[in-house]
């Protein structure tokens, strides 16, 4: 952020450094990409030597921007990018998919009243945050958009290019090459972590935000899984207890709900463990 007293800023901006390398005489020096700016250089940006540099800008970025926009607490929302809107359920490729469409709708009308509540404190606490993507996604973004709030999506880039949904909010749209910087996002700010019926990426997020909350390193939030016939299909969570891999109080530190009013009244009389 440029401060706008040159009194406490007297050196040249490193925008106008950059306007001056285009004013230069065309010479073979200036051409030569030893020249470029350091800052300026794409080629020498992206060296395998200059990742911990890159991995300290993709943290900075966002929080720098979500800083300056004053958001200070989020709600999080996991979920399959394939779960289809209601609507188009018909098009899922498995009848278990279009089955699953109805927690499009739910993850919808819980991000709209998360979003009502998010707006009396304009927009600084509770602001829905999503992976930025398709499916249980972009039905997050999308019930916030229709409550008339900000919410922000964490896209990221993969081989199979993957677009911001139409409801995030531009500004708030971010994208990442590392899927552990992400992740530290989606968790730095979270008051709540909602999750949806999804698959491997799903899974990773689901796990290692729990993890973490198990071991201690993040503090406890209502931590809710909607859908307990897919999860307790996918998962015999009694049995890690049982064989004793995790504890039996581990099983309390999440808990399953159906719908939109359930887990609102599930995050308004969660005791923290």
């Amino acid at each position: 952020m440029k401060n706008p007293d040159p009194r406490l800023h007297p050196f040249r901006d490193s925008i106008q450094d950059v306007a001056a390398t285009h004013r230069l005489p065309d010479t073979p020096q200036t051409r030569a990409p030893a020249y470029r700016l350091a800052f300026n250089d794409p080629d020498f940006m992206t060296r395998e030597e200059l990742r911990p540099v890159r991995l300290q800008l993709e943290l900075l970025k966002p929080q720098m921007i979500m800083d300056e926009r004053g958001i200070e607490s989020t709600v999080v929302l996991f979920g399959g990018a394939r779960i289809p809107d209601p609507v188009n359920k018909a098009s899922a490729k498995t009848p278990m998919l279009a089955d699953l469409s109805r927690y499009y709708e739910e993850a919808r009308q819980f991000a709209r009243a998360i979003t009502e509540r998010s707006l009396q404190s304009y927009g600084r606490e509770l602001v829905i945050c999503t992976g930025g993507g398709p499916g249980v996604m972009e039905a997050g973004n999308r019930g916030a958009a229709e409550a008339g709030g900000q919410s922000i999506g964490l896209n990221i880039v993969l081989p199979h290019e993957q677009a911001p949904n139409q409801y995030v909010t531009p500004d708030l749209s971010f994208n990442f090459h590392y899927f552990a910087i992400r992740k530290m996002h989606f968790l730095m700010r979270a008051r709540a972590i909602c999750i949806f019926p999804g698959g491997f990426g799903t899974l990773d997020e689901m796990f290692e935000s729990m993890t973490l909350i198990q071991t201690g390193r993040m503090k406890p939030v209502p931590f809710l899984l909607f859908g307990r016939d897919f999860w307790e299909k996918l998962i015999d969570w009694n049995m890690l207890a049982e064989a004793g891999t995790i504890s039996a109080d581990d099983l309390k530190l999440f808990k399953f709900v159906e719908t939109a009013e359930e887990a609102l009244n599930a995050i308004d009389t969660w005791e923290a463990r």
